[in-house]
């Protein structure tokens, strides 16, 4: 009897465990929107507490309280989650930080008024996100009979799997071997520019294209391939099955290593790998969106050391707490306040030009002359600054386009599209653990992305995008046969 009970309950959907949510609760919500934000505002530091600090007090409290709805909740919100805990650390902690510090990881140019009309902004786009997620939420049902769900075409998967193992050999052997992918990024692209003639040229289209093709075929195929061995009993017992993926984690060990690639890439890789391996475990859920918090503040900054090379490594001072988030990786609402301030400068908005650079990325700069450039090297280049690692946020990417109203429409869509998302995840992983269910391995890597998506810039990110999408294309089906289907 209790086992039936327990059957019963996960075929509606309702966890097993539950009941975790009650003692987590009151320490959860409490850490995330009290003791961390108001530990913060209550350091010692340079930084004045005007109108600006306070809104950053409330942006950061408001992410804390929907980070803690997401982890506490009792369906898997992947997509979701990983907005919520980018906006509570990247967008909300870590400018509640600088501003009590008094510093900037990437200097400001404008006035304070830029840095609190972004952060005004930044709250808009969040709510607007909540939003279209209760509209999603109480979307009507839909009439007359689904489409067939999208499934791996067994051949095709196969096709990719060789695809993947001719990219990756490429981009090792155009680099000089394994080695390299050990050294640092800095080395990985001075060779990458050598191999493919970006010095010559100028451009790094080549670069991107060989990183790319050389990563995630092999990411999404490993994806796949444990996805298949994790839901079959049949496939754990096939040596055409187990080689092809013993193969391709050794490859991924290589490619796409924390050391050789962005760190935001390679939290994708182990963001979507970590729920295709466990696929319906609501507490791997909560303790990856929970832990996320603690190591983006105790280890990501220190990952930056494999950036450089020895001569070119800098320590990160941790002198408190509060010293880690005061680096680049966290300047997105600073690059925000700059691209307001670049704007109000008489560059004004660019009404849907850079959104359609970045759509259009695969187009050749000799095609196309005045193909929009990055936004963060064009704001930078406003800045007076040469360098490749500045941001420029999802919400400045809208806000320079459209407009105060257009960013607000686009996270209100972009909220109903990750609500969808999720939902559609919870329900085909539930009603639908067959070895083919695309959508099963989609969702992780859209949640592990979106960090990247959140980042910016846009055109940076539609690359790898833009191969996904094709690798999507290649092994998906909506007629699978008895003959193409996984087992």
């Amino acid at each position: 009897m209790p086992v039936a009970v327990e059957v019963t309950g996960r075929a509606r959907g309702v966890p097993s465990r539950a009941v975790l949510s009650r003692p987590l609760s009151v320490p959860l919500i409490g850490g995330l929107v009290g003791i961390l934000p108001l530990a913060v505002a209550a350091q010692p530091g340079e930084g004045v507490r005007d109108t600006t600090f306070w809104l950053q007090l409330v942006v950061a409290c408001y992410a804390g309280v929907r980070l803690s709805a997401m982890v506490l909740s009792g369906r898997r919100r992947l997509v979701q989650g990983a907005f919520w805990l980018f906006c509570y650390l990247a967008m909300g902690i870590a400018p509640l930080a600088q501003s009590v510090l008094g510093r900037d990881p990437t200097p400001v140019l404008g006035p304070r008024g830029d840095t609190q009309l972004a952060t005004m902004l930044v709250l808009c786009g969040m709510v607007a996100f909540d939003v279209g997620a209760l509209l999603a939420r109480h979307r009507p049902a839909t009439r007359g009979a689904r489409r067939p769900p999208a499934t791996v075409h067994r051949t095709r998967l196969y096709v990719l799997v060789a695809f993947a193992y001719l990219a990756s050999a490429l981009l090792i052997v155009q680099l000089g071997g394994p080695a390299v992918f050990f050294a640092s990024r800095q080395e990985i692209s001075a060779t990458l520019s050598e191999a493919t003639g970006a010095e010559a040229s100028g451009g790094e289209a080549g670069n991107a294209l060989l990183r790319g093709f050389g990563t995630v075929p092999a990411m999404l195929a490993l994806l796949f391939l444990t996805r298949w061995m994790v839901t079959s009993r049949r496939a754990r017992r096939q040596p055409s099955v187990v080689l092809p993926w013993a193969g391709l984690v050794v490859i991924n060990a290589i490619v796409n290593n924390p050391i050789s690639n962005p760190r935001y890439w390679f939290l994708t890789v182990l963001f979507a790998l970590l729920f295709t391996v466990f696929p319906r475990s609501t507490v791997m859920y909560r303790a990856a969106l929970a832990l996320g918090v603690v190591i983006a503040l105790l280890v990501f900054p220190f990952t930056d050391r494999f950036r450089y090379d020895e001569n070119g490594r800098q320590p990160v001072e941790a002198q408190s707490f509060m010293e880690p988030l005061v680096i680049k990786d966290y300047d997105q609402v600073g690059m925000f306040a700059n691209t307001i301030t670049y704007a109000a400068d008489g560059n004004g908005h660019t009404y849907g030009r850079q959104v359609t650079g970045a759509a259009l990325f695969f187009v050749p700069r000799d095609m196309w002359p005045a193909k929009p450039q990055d936004t963060g090297f064009l704001v930078g280049g406003w800045m007076g600054t040469n360098s490749a690692n500045l941001s420029s946020p999802l919400w400045a990417e809208l806000w320079l386009d459209f407009g105060p109203l257009g960013m607000t429409a686009g996270f209100l869509g972009i909220g109903y599209l990750a609500a969808r998302t999720d939902r559609g995840y919870v329900r085909r992983t539930l009603d639908d653990p067959s070895p083919g269910n695309v959508l099963a391995v989609v969702a992780p890597v859209l949640a592990g992305y979106s960090f990247i998506l959140l980042r910016g810039s846009l055109l940076q990110a539609s690359g790898r995008i833009g191969i996904a999408v094709l690798c999507l294309l290649l092994v998906t089906t909506f007629r699978p046969g008895q003959r193409s289907r996984l087992y």
